[in-house]
């Protein structure tokens, strides 16, 4: 019997309002929280509580036979908790029928793993703190922004003591391998990978309403009949992919609902799968090779590199200033400076100054609240100008400060503090 593994990522940013040169100096006050509230109201709407009830009647329905897993980021835990607190209850729900895993990524969704380990251990450490929280799971299984991973993200992982990581099956890194094992990481064998199957995700988060595509439409029982056609030796089928494709990227009217409703049973139906966790995955299936991936891969674009936020000069130029100041950072010790610093992180910042054209360049178009990358470079940058001018003048106030205490305790140091001597004379007689 093989294993179904569903995952779903649950992001949103904080979107950056519109930050003109002349507000340097002036506002520090970059976030947009008309459009970050009116935007997860919608995807709320049109997915989170939709979906969250529809995978809760299914888990009634199947019981512990249907299990899925989530990550959600701290960026996106922060609005629910300012805007719609009862979303989290939603969640929170499914947690307790014990068939959720909860998974532990970065923070701010950030490509922290890239440049700062310092930083990226924080972050998966602040993360897995609010999922233990929240939903009273403490993560066992690790995904990073995007599904990005290499080898020396997997080492710094598995020397946080997780058991397995979440990545993309990309073609260039598996050649003649099947994404449908279970394999470990060449140097920390201990650390378990599972591999999405990004032609069955794909299929149902990008194809299911493309009246072009040779296959629409997707039905259940065609999509069953795709799974009972894979080599019966192969194990474990993860299919990973965003929530949002659920009454959003796919809306109600294509049949997204009906089709994810009646998949489960037909699934089982069959007595050739079984739905598990990632956790359990990983627990019930032996790992079959090392995998070694040396340069990051990503689940993004056709490409599944890093080239969706990095690799052009805007974005460079942005991502190599921002971390700049990671050093600087720790020394300030001011939380509103500390907040701001972790949502400037956020990978759809540099994702906005995507310079791609044909699908790839539409999809980045479709997610980015600006015209165009260099719109969205200009204001991220004028933000971090800005940004940059507050963490140097508070480290300069810390500094002045330390000097003041310091001169204090010389002063108090050399000061010889003369006690004159009291002479008690008897009365005369």
């Amino acid at each position: 019997m093989k294993n179904i593994c569903f995952y779903f990522q649950v992001h949103q940013p904080f979107r950056l309002r519109n930050y003109h040169f002349f507000d340097i100096g002036k506002r520090h006050d970059y976030f947009d929280p008309i459009k970050n509230e009116e935007i997860l109201r919608k995807v709320a709407k049109n997915c989170y509580f939709p979906t969250n009830a529809l995978m809760l009647d299914l888990i009634k329905k199947h019981g512990d036979q249907f299990k899925i897993s989530y990550s959600i980021s701290g960026t996106a835990l922060d609005q629910f908790e300012m805007y719609l607190p009862e979303l989290i209850d939603s969640f929170r729900a499914l947690a307790d029928t014990g068939c959720v895993e909860f998974l532990a990524e970065t923070y701010s969704h950030s490509l922290s793993a890239l440049r700062s380990k310092d930083e990226f251990i924080s972050q998966i450490s602040a993360h897995s703190a609010r999922i233990e929280q929240l939903f009273g799971q403490k993560p066992k299984i690790f995904r990073n922004t995007e599904l990005i991973y290499s080898d020396y993200i997997g080492e710094v992982v598995a020397s946080l003591g997780f058991r397995g990581m979440l990545t993309e099956g990309a073609d260039r890194i598996l050649n003649w391998k099947s994404p449908n094992y279970v394999y470990y990481h060449p140097n920390n064998p201990k650390l378990r990978l599972l591999l999405k199957n990004y032609k069955l995700s794909d299929d149902v988060a990008f194809r299911f309403s493309d009246k072009n595509w040779t296959e629409w439409p997707l039905t259940c029982e065609k999509y069953v009949g795709w799974l009972n056609a894979l080599d019966g030796n192969e194990e474990t089928i993860n299919l990973f992919m965003d929530y949002e494709t659920f009454g959003e990227h796919q809306w109600p009217d294509t049949g997204i609902f009906e089709f994810m409703r009646a998949l489960p049973e037909q699934v089982l139906a069959t007595g050739n799968y079984r739905f598990v966790t990632p956790s359990e995955n990983i627990k019930m299936l032996n790992p079959v090779a090392p995998l070694s991936m040396e340069s990051p891969v990503s689940w993004a674009d056709q490409e599944r590199d890093l080239s969706a936020w990095l690799g052009n000069d805007l974005q460079d130029d942005a991502f190599d200033n921002l971390y700049k100041l990671s050093s600087k950072i720790k020394s300030c010790c001011d939380e509103e400076l500390e907040r701001d610093w972790l949502y400037l992180q956020t990978s759809d910042h540099f994702y906005y100054m995507c310079t791609k054209y044909f699908a790839d360049g539409d999809i980045h178009k479709y997610f980015s609240p600006f015209n165009n990358p260099y719109d969205a470079f200009i204001n991220y940058m004028n933000v971090l100008t800005d940004f940059t001018l507050r963490v140097n003048k508070a480290i300069e106030k810390k500094n002045a400060e330390f000097r003041a205490v310091t001169n204090r305790n010389l002063v108090t140091e050399n000061e010889k503090i003369v006690v004159p001597k009291l002479h008690i004379m008897g009365s005369m007689k």
